[in-house]
């Protein structure tokens, strides 16, 4: 095949098995198989695929057509303009997601040394990304999944940078001389999906226990803010990721466990701790 006649049959593989965005998924696969940029592929129709090449890309356009999201299909993602390794063991990092590290660089701009816990860290790309955009943080990241460990270890390695790695449900791995810094922040993005929730086949692919969060969505958050209550010392920041008909319920939460919302950044909440 060439490049155009590859192109041509991804997306009707794609197209006859309902992936809405059929052509574009066929030209990322095309792009990474033969290590060649889309502009490229797109002017050179005519260009031989080699057979190393065809045989990988006709695999992955199967396994898209089967409706694995993309980012498994690749093994990556991209999270704030960098690329980090995605697998069946932890979710695609959301664009959405990004905003919670816009907040973390307002909130933080008083806290030049702030130590911020990434709770339920999965591929390890939020707190990663705290690091990278904010360097003199102490980073801390938590998960209770050993698979999502392994993965957020990976990135962490291939991002170069320093970060305490936990394993452990919210917050309890974290020893009690932490909280002697009254500037930690926590960054939250549990899972948040009622359970009820009808999921795409795409997410169905995903592991559910990153997904779902109880019969409204919010008892990883329950826990969480009571466990904070009951810290001596507690986080002066938290942040957290959720759908916006949750909004008032988890503003209610946080209230109950005296923080108050100061701002609200699409699906992020921005939490204080009233004083």
């Amino acid at each position: 095949m060439n490049n155009n006649e590859a192109l041509a049959w991804g997306q009707q593989q794609l197209e006859s098995n309902g992936i809405v965005t059929a052509r574009l998924d066929a030209l990322v696969l095309l792009e990474d198989t033969t290590g060649i940029n889309r502009a490229k592929l797109l002017a050179e129709p005519l260009l031989q695929l080699n057979a190393s090449s065809l045989q990988i890309y006709k695999r992955q356009i199967k396994q898209r057509a089967g409706q694995l999201p993309l980012a498994y299909v690749r093994g990556k993602s991209e999270f704030y303009g960098r690329e980090f390794k995605i697998d069946q063991r932890v979710l695609e990092p959301r664009p959405e997601s990004e905003s919670m590290i816009d907040e973390l660089k307002t909130v933080h701009s008083g806290h030049k040394t702030a130590t911020v816990i990434d709770v339920g860290t999965g591929s390890g790309a939020l707190i990663i990304t705290a690091k990278l955009e904010l360097p003199f943080i102490n980073a801390v990241a938590i998960d209770i999944s050993s698979g999502a460990i392994t993965v957020a270890r990976q990135n962490i390695k291939a991002h170069k940078v320093n970060v305490d790695l936990l394993k452990g449900d919210l917050i309890k791995p974290l020893p009690d001389a932490i909280w002697n810094d009254e500037d930690c922040i926590i960054l939250a993005n549990l899972p948040y999906v009622p359970d009820d929730w009808q999921l795409n086949p795409p997410a169905l692919r995903e592991p559910a226990g990153a997904i779902f969060g109880g019969p409204d969505g919010l008892d990883l958050y329950r826990g969480l803010f009571a466990a904070i209550t009951r810290l001596a010392t507690p986080p002066i920041w938290v942040l957290t990721e959720s759908l916006p008909p949750q909004h008032q319920a988890l503003k209610r939460l946080a209230k109950n466990s005296s923080y108050i919302c100061k701002a609200v950044n699409d699906f992020i909440l921005v939490f204080n701790l009233a004083r």
